[in-house]
Formats: C-alpha cells, sequence, structure tokens
C-alpha cells in the first residue's frame, strides 16, 4: 500500500510515482505482444494520421500514415494485459483512494500507448476528464513504463496541483485542450514537472490533473500500457462514450 503520506502526495499533487510495481520479464512480455500486433496492425487501433495532433502524418496514405498511435481494448488482446489491469499490486493501492469496489474502465484508455521516433505526434495540455462523461469527475490512470520514458522519448509532463482547479470552459481550445495565448495559463504551466519512468514504474493520476507529452527525440519506440479506474457507484452517463464497453468490477 501507499503510505499516508504518499496517499497525501496524490491528494495534493494529483498524481504519484510507484517504482518497480511490475517485474522486468512481465514488461518485455507486454512489449513484445505489442510489437507482434503493431507489425500486424491487429485491430482496433488508432493511427496518427487520424488524429491530426502537431507531427502526425497527413493521412495514412502520407509517409509514415500507418503509423499506430495507440493499440485499443488492451484487456481483450492478451490475458497478460488483463492480468495486470486487475493485479493485487494495482487494488490494494487504488483502494485507498476509490474505496473498496474499484471498476476497470474499458472505454477509455485500456491500452498500449506508443511514440514513435519519426511520426509520434505532440500531446497538448489536457484533462483526460474533459473527453469522458461520468457522474462525478473521480477516475485514476495508472500508466505503466514498459521501457525508459524520458524527456527526449516523448515522456509526460504534468502540472502538480491542477486537478484541484476549476477551469473555466474558455480556457481551453475547441479541441479542449489549454490555450496557451492566455496570461493565466502560461503562468501555471511554468509549474510543469517532467515524469521519468523506468520499465516496471507505475504512475497513478486524476483524470482532472494537467498533463501533456512531447516527440520523441530518440531511436526507439516508446511502449506504455495505460488503464483507467473509478467507484462502483460513480457510473458513466448514458449514450455518452464512457458507456459504450461494460466496465469491469475488481475483486
Amino acid at each position: 500500500m501507499f503510505t499516508p503520506d504518499e496517499v497525501e502526495t496524490f491528494n495534493r499533487d494529483g498524481y504519484i510515482v510507484g517504482r518497480r510495481l511490475a517485474d522486468s520479464h512481465l514488461c518485455d512480455r507486454m512489449k513484445t505482444i505489442a510489437q507482434d500486433h503493431l507489425a500486424r496492425e491487429t485491430p482496433p487501433v488508432e493511427y496518427e494520421a487520424d488524429l491530426r495532433y502537431p507531427g502526425a502524418p497527413q493521412s495514412r496514405g502520407a509517409p509514415g500514415g500507418r503509423t499506430v498511435r495507440r493499440l485499443l481494448q488492451a484487456c481483450s488482446r492478451d490475458r497478460h494485459f488483463r492480468d495486470w489491469a486487475s493485479s493485487g499490486a494495482l487494488l490494494i493501492r487504488l483502494r485507498q483512494w476509490l474505496g473498496p469496489q474499484v471498476m476497470l474502465v474499458q472505454a477509455h484508455h485500456n491500452c498500449v500507448m506508443t511514440k514513435h521516433p519519426r511520426f509520434g505526434s505532440l500531446t497538448g495540455w489536457h484533462q483526460d476528464i474533459r473527453y469522458w462523461s461520468f457522474e462525478r469527475p473521480e477516475l485514476i490512470s495508472v500508466w505503466l513504463a514498459l521501457g525508459p520514458e524520458r524527456e527526449n522519448n516523448g515522456g509526460l509532463w504534468l502540472v502538480p496541483g491542477s486537478h484541484l482547479i476549476d477551469f473555466d470552459r474558455a480556457r481551453f481550445d475547441d479541441a479542449l485542450f489549454i490555450r496557451q495565448d492566455l496570461v493565466s495559463n502560461r503562468k501555471l504551466l511554468e509549474r510543469r514537472v517532467p515524469i521519468r519512468l523506468d520499465s516496471g514504474d507505475v504512475l497513478f493520476f486524476h483524470c482532472r490533473l494537467l498533463h501533456a507529452a512531447g516527440r520523441n527525440r530518440s531511436g526507439e519506440t516508446k511502449y506504455s500500457a495505460v488503464f483507467t479506474y473509478c467507484r462502483a457507484d460513480n457510473r458513466p452517463v448514458a449514450s455518452t462514450r464512457s458507456a459504450s464497453l461494460p466496465s469491469i468490477a475488481l475483486n
């Protein structure tokens, strides 16, 4: 379990890192599976070209247009992802914030996130909850690094404490990324910090926390397995994307 001080750190900053919560053999196995599914473009996948974020190919027919950003529905791909996402190492910690009845959300994240050196795009500053629809904005995402994550290969950046801010809609653009033309937003982003992870490290972060990721300037693709969780009584809003797949109750 996290110590009381670590729980308080999460409550204050909106995130915490658990070091080496997954062993190297499991991480290597997950990475090998992901590489195989990438090579075969095993559906469902999300292509960089479809999102059109900065640095992405202009279309699927352009150079790098078949670059996969995310291998979707990880829990249905292979038991290694499903077993990890429901493991005791996670559940015992998630219960410290979400209570005894934890749900694994299949409609959001539930993926292997990749960042390719040439065609991996930049992800602007955003809150995940702005794209999700639940009765309460109280979800936690779990980001497992399957290899080193640093500033030079597209590692995450976070703004500590931003999950506690009630943002006005006008501070975000039409795509729900934070507007950097506003002085208030630029001042807020001065507090940003890089998150440096090694294989097996796990980042827990609140769904309201501002985060972003740069381009991969290294020579190797970066892989991360990412899942999201909520309380059993925090139901998705009917007829929204959040309700498109059933969540899984974890015991």
